[in-house]
């Protein structure tokens, strides 16, 4: 009986293995946009069953992470020029309204997260010393930290699931800009003059300030080999 009970259990956590191995890999670039997902490979790779990977995927497919065609099993989803312009699109107008929300009411505490979330942030190398052209992970972590802290006075929880479904969507765009941004951009500064718009209680300069901040990003991208496009297109 304790055997029975216990495989649904077993089944569940290796699939939660699965998908939190695959959606860091994509999310931190390991897996590029267009890859091909083998189930028997990855089975074989993360120690779990060919069905554990399955509904990993299918859960990975339910977050627009991965995609699967007949016949032709699952790949990491592609990137596109048009799906960035929708998803910057998006995310600005959904920062827009959490930010309006949290600096109207977040109170002390909201505004000593973003503190210690810069603080973290901007102690944190963005890039490891033996790998320029990639980012750090601790930084990937703290950098999600700091813009969760901006938004986190925001009593909308359905507002706070949109932005966080969109930060992740985004965060896999950002990665592939790692090797195309060094020294380009003050990154920093940028997050600095975030921290005290907000603390300012400064709606409209925070909200133009994090439409700059990632509207930057996405020009960056621009120069991806993973977005060949013509010259003549705009950034979003």
């Amino acid at each position: 009986m304790g055997d029975y009970l216990s495989a649904p259990s077993k089944n569940k956590g290796q699939t939660r293995q699965v998908f939190e191995r695959l959606r860091a890999d994509i999310l931190g670039g390991k897996l590029p946009p267009g890859a091909k997902l083998n189930i028997a490979a990855l089975a074989e790779d993360i120690q779990v069953s060919a069905g554990a990977v399955r509904e990993g995927l299918a859960m990975l497919e339910a977050e627009a992470l991965v995609v699967s065609e007949p016949a032709r099993g699952y790949r990491v989803s592609p990137v596109s020029l048009a799906e960035l312009q929708e998803l910057v699109q998006a995310r600005i107008e959904i920062e827009k309204l959490c930010i309006a929300e949290a600096i109207r009411n977040g109170g002390l505490e909201w505004e000593g997260g973003i503190v210690a979330a810069y603080h973290r942030l901007s102690r944190t190398a963005q890039r490891p010393p033996n790998e320029p052209g990639l980012l750090n992970p601790e930084w990937a972590v703290a950098h999600a930290e700091f813009h969760r802290a901006v938004v986190s006075g925001c009593p909308n929880r359905w507002l706070l699931r949109t932005h966080e479904m969109l930060y992740q969507q985004s965060e896999r765009y950002r990665q592939l800009t790692a090797p195309l941004s060094e020294g380009k951009r003050d990154v920093d500064a940028e997050h600095k003059a975030l921290l005290e718009a907000a603390l300012n209680h400064d709606i409209l300069e925070t909200q133009n300030l994090m439409t700059a901040h990632l509207r930057a990003t996405a020009s960056q991208l621009l120069d991806s080999p993973h977005l060949a496009q013509p010259a003549s297109h705009a950034a979003p």
